[in-house]
């Protein structure tokens, strides 16, 4: 059993309004194990992108704990979170979120010189060539297709060998063949360089190249299977 390094325990987030509470998260457990590849579906509404959103520190929950390896993320104040995204999380997004100013390179390794860390040129090099966006290092990110934009995001996520990469709905605007062609991508870069992932995606056909598939119904987790299972599942019927 490999070891755990995303963990979530008792985890809701509840908004109210008046009288009226919206039960985003009903108490979630769950673990990710080092390596693995986790696809997290469901329907429009329940939750998953608030759970991703826990998970990275970018938001808060109502109740429970999120640890990404021996750090608990809920009981840091809003400058340790953001020191600890940008060294222990990788996070891709649907819309890119490239600087437009900054060329392809540029963009790869920003996050590592915000945080004033050490560029591993030969790590960046291997990452660069894997994601065959290699050759575009001096273009802008308007000179690229979605499909190459998205890579860039990828090897940005992954330049800084996070702890965790979180992927919100990575193939959202691209096309099906584009979608295919970065989900392969996503997929070699976590075998090449056993880096964990976990993904948020509404395409059933995108979920199944993960190693296990988490589904989230109404707050609570209601299945997890595939190569893996090391989860432990409250509220499950």
């Amino acid at each position: 059993m490999r070891p755990i390094v995303l963990k979530a325990r008792g985890l809701k987030k509840y908004y109210r309004s008046g009288e009226n509470v919206t039960k985003a998260l009903d108490g979630i457990d769950l673990d990710i194990c080092y390596g693995e590849f986790a696809a997290i579906v469901g329907t429009s509404g329940s939750g998953k992108s608030t759970l991703l959103h826990m998970l990275g520190g970018l938001d808060s929950p109502t109740e429970g704990t999120v640890q990404v390896g021996d750090k608990e993320l809920t009981s840091m104040n809003d400058e340790e979170l953001a020191v600890f995204r940008r060294r222990s999380i990788g996070f891709v997004f649907q819309q890119y979120n490239l600087v437009q100013t900054l060329n392809v390179r540029e963009n790869i390794i920003l996050p590592v010189l915000l945080d004033g860390g050490t560029i591993d040129e030969d790590y960046c090099r291997e990452i660069v060539t894997l994601l065959k966006i290699d050759e575009k290092l001096e273009q802008f990110p308007n000179q690229l297709s979605g499909g190459q934009q998205q890579r860039v995001a990828i090897a940005r996520a992954l330049a800084g060998k996070p702890s965790i990469v979180l992927a919100d709905e990575p193939t959202g605007n691209l096309d099906s063949r584009t979608s295919q062609d970065v989900m392969a991508f996503l997929k070699a870069g976590n075998q090449r360089f056993q880096q964990t992932m976990v993904m948020i995606t509404h395409n059933p056909e995108i979920a199944q190249m993960a190693d296990r598939i988490i589904r989230i119904e109404d707050g609570r987790i209601k299945s997890s299977g595939g190569k893996e299972a090391h989860i432990h599942v409250s509220g499950e019927k």
